[in-house]
């Protein structure tokens, strides 16, 4: 499998994504097609975290005030799939690996697997 789950007014993703040979890969926009329950599950059996796949730095999070709060992996996952700004992305899953996020570690990683 080789999927990348990106939102196309952000930015770094299209910067990350301009950088990479998307031939064979399938595209999800996260804002006009949302993230389903099983692929966040799917999502989460390569990281075993909801908090992993979550965006902290969304305006929503500091809005909403849960940056003050220990939120559960349950909170993580319901509030990753009631709003897409929740979702760190870009995500990539390539055959058996997943690439969260945009570090440069991370997108350096995942360049190097598309090549």
């Amino acid at each position: 499998m080789k999927k990348i789950y990106y939102l196309k007014t952000c930015d770094t993703c299209k910067r990350i994504m301009s950088q990479l040979n998307p031939e064979g890969v399938e595209i999800q926009e996260i804002k006009t097609v949302p993230v389903t329950a099983v692929q966040l599950q799917e999502m989460y059996q390569h990281t075993n975290s909801y908090e992993a796949l979550f965006n902290k730095r969304a305006k929503l999070y500091r809005e909403q005030g849960l940056k003050d709060k220990n939120l559960s992996e349950q909170e993580y996952q319901e509030l990753i799939l009631s709003e897409y700004t929740f979702l760190k992305r870009p995500v990539a899953i390539i055959e058996n690996e997943i690439f969260v996020g945009n570090s440069k570690k991370v997108v350096e990683n995942l360049i190097q697997k598309l090549l």
